[in-house]
């Protein structure tokens, strides 16, 4: 009769028996774990293309940089091309209004020989004109009052004149007026003219004697004192 220990056969060793595969088993800490893992590497690798991008960033700021530096240098030049053309423009405008001053001055002296040289009426004749910087004095002599009257309403009629005023008068032998006439004068001044003075001298009139005394009439003294010859205003007077 065949016996069967089935108590020895539920215990036999455990090397015996058949190993099952093992399941997986995460406790709560070892999820933790690995959530902590991922994490760390996701903030790794966002704070890797944070520093990429900014790294970029920098770069491209860079090149900016570098580009206005080149504009600047090259801007300086033209700058200092310019100051150069402004001090340049500068002094030749300084040496410009020079040049005109003095052309000026020396067209004054001529202007005022002109106009009072058109000016003179017949039988009268310049022995003297002092030239002063806004003033003339005018020594001379006429045959009759009358043209001496005559002389200063044309001087009158100069737009840069002043109304001239008679110094002095007095008759010398002859019958020979010696007078004395001063004005001030401006060439930035200018009065109306009178009408039909087309063609003359500013302020004279078209019918203006001309320049320089006529010849006494037959019988008249001779004109001027002894030792002078008289004559119209020269550039010796000025």
């Amino acid at each position: 009769m065949i016996k069967i220990n089935l108590l020895s056969e539920g215990k036999r060793p455990a090397a015996v028996r058949k190993s099952k595969p093992s399941r997986l088993n995460l406790q709560g800490g070892d999820v933790g774990q690995w959530l902590l893992a991922v994490g760390l590497l996701l903030g790794v690798a966002v704070v890797a293309v944070w520093w990429y991008l900014m790294s970029e960033q920098i770069k491209a700021k860079k090149a900016e940089v570098a580009l206005a530096e080149a504009e600047v240098a090259r801007l300086a030049s033209v700058i200092k091309e310019v100051d150069e053309f402004k001090a340049k423009k500068a002094e030749l405008e300084r040496k410009i209004g020079i040049i005109n001053d003095l052309k000026a001055n020396q067209r004054g002296p001529v202007r005022v020989m002109d106009y009072i040289s058109r000016a003179l009426p017949e039988l009268l004749w310049l022995d003297r004109a002092e030239m002063k910087t806004d003033s003339i004095e005018i020594e001379g002599r006429a045959f009759n009052t009358n043209a001496v009257a005559n002389f200063m309403d044309n001087l009158d009629k100069v737009p840069e004149f002043d109304e001239p005023t008679l110094k002095d008068t007095e008759q010398q032998g002859g019958g020979i007026y010696r007078f004395v006439i001063n004005f001030d004068y401006s060439f930035a001044t200018h009065k109306e003219a009178a009408p039909g003075t087309e063609g003359a001298a500013p302020g004279l009139g078209a019918a203006a004697p001309p320049a320089g005394p006529a010849s006494p009439p037959a019988g008249a003294p001779p004109a001027g004192p002894p030792g002078g010859s008289p004559g119209a205003a020269g550039p010796a007077g000025f």
